[in-house]
């Protein structure tokens, strides 16, 4: 019979302890590559479901010799491409008198629908004589029926495939957070099919190329070409469609914007139907509320959308919606800034009647607003 003493139980419960430590330990390097593979697979898996379904998009644009030395005079002016110019001359040549000119653009774009409709930005086929359109599997397509909204710089095409193409999966930018992952997916400086990751590392923002709707801020490397490219999840949906940088040298410095999803597709199914977008309406002037203007309405900065005047018989003038009002909330949904605001309004179905939240001399007053459609001179 073996006897342990007290000593000899508490060495045998270190040495347990030890080797179950060591074994963790030992453990721990194999747990974080397999986590790492795991991370690796699911981007993997993501760039193989999207990429069938994203293309490239050549915009051709003829130029006689005024345009086109126009067109090579604003490039040397913008500090994005000037240090591509040191001696201060294009390297192309202008054409003489007489001459055709030609220029291009290249850009990205989305399968929208399988039967052939692609969706892109306004800015990569805006004044474009000839779209061509190339397929992942090389094949080119010449574009017919463009539809563009400059405003949200978006567009829709249409081609002729000889089958069906790879509609890509479209995806909810509502349930969006920082900090979720994020791939880009497109054709910068013509290299097709490039995959750059990142997060989401804002929502909300507003730049003031484009005029209409909020923007999903992203560091995944998005550069020249990316434009009208899919920014997707790891579920391999897109939620967003890639259209700007902020860079000082016009390349990647880490900031990139892309218009969410839910957005483009309100905007691809108005052009469809409508040839145009049908933006509802409320007929008010709105500003932001300052923190001066704020003390002056006995509110907090920011908590509201600040109504300076009512246009006369107007939607908002007929639901009794009067200046220096501050609206809180619309359609159920709050608002803190002119641009969440505008952006609730003007996806509502034109016609529909909602819910809008004020409040004056500090109460909050709920009334309902007919909204019409934007009159076109605005």
């Amino acid at each position: 019979m073996l006897r342990f003493s007290k000593n000899h139980a508490a060495v045998s419960v270190c040495l347990a302890i030890a080797c179950v430590t060591a074994r963790a330990q030992s453990q721990e390097p194999d747990s974080a590559i397999s986590h790492a593979k795991s991370l690796s697979r699911a981007f993997r898996l993501a760039a193989e479901g999207a990429s069938p379904s994203v293309v490239t998009i050549h915009s051709k644009f003829n130029l006689n010799r005024d345009d086109r030395a126009a067109a090579m005079n604003e490039l040397l002016q913008d500090p994005r491409f000037r240090h591509l110019f040191p001696d201060g001359r294009p390297p192309l040549p202008i054409p003489g008198e007489g001459e055709p000119g030609f220029g291009e653009h290249v850009g990205s774009g989305v399968v929208f629908d399988k039967s052939g409709i692609i969706l892109t930005n306004n800015h990569v086929v805006e004044g474009a004589d000839e779209v061509t359109v190339r397929l992942p599997d090389g094949s080119e397509l010449k574009a017919t029926d463009i539809k563009t909204d400059p405003s949200s710089d978006l567009a829709i095409l249409h081609v002729e495939p000889a089958k069906e193409l790879v509609a890509a999966r479209l995806g909810n930018s509502e349930g969006l957070e920082i900090g979720d992952w994020v791939i880009a997916i497109g054709s910068p400086f013509e290299l097709e099919a490039t995959v750059s990751a990142g997060i989401i590392s804002g929502k909300g923002r507003g730049i003031d190329k484009i005029r209409r709707g909020r923007l999903l801020q992203t560091d995944a490397a998005i550069n020249p070409g990316n434009s009208g490219g899919p920014l997707v999840n790891l579920d391999g949906e897109v939620i967003g469609i890639n259209t700007a940088i902020a860079s000082n040298n016009g390349g990647y410095q880490g900031i990139g914007f892309a218009i969410p999803i839910n957005r483009g597709k309100w905007v691809a199914r108005e052009l469809l139907e409508f040839g145009k977008v049908r933006r509802a309406y409320l007929g008010i002037r709105i500003g932001e509320l300052t923190p001066q203007a704020a003390r002056q309405l006995e509110l907090s900065a920011r908590a509201g959308v600040w109504v300076l005047a009512t246009v006369p018989d107007g939607p908002a003038a007929a639901a009794g919606i009067t200046n220096n009002d501050v609206i809180v909330e619309f359609a159920g949904t709050p608002v803190r800034s002119p641009g969440d605001l505008q952006d609730v309004v003007e996806q509502k179905p034109i016609g529909s009647t909602q819910e809008v939240v004020v409040i004056r001399g500090g109460k909050r007053i709920r009334s309902q607003v007919n909204v019409v459609t934007l009159p076109d001179e605005l």
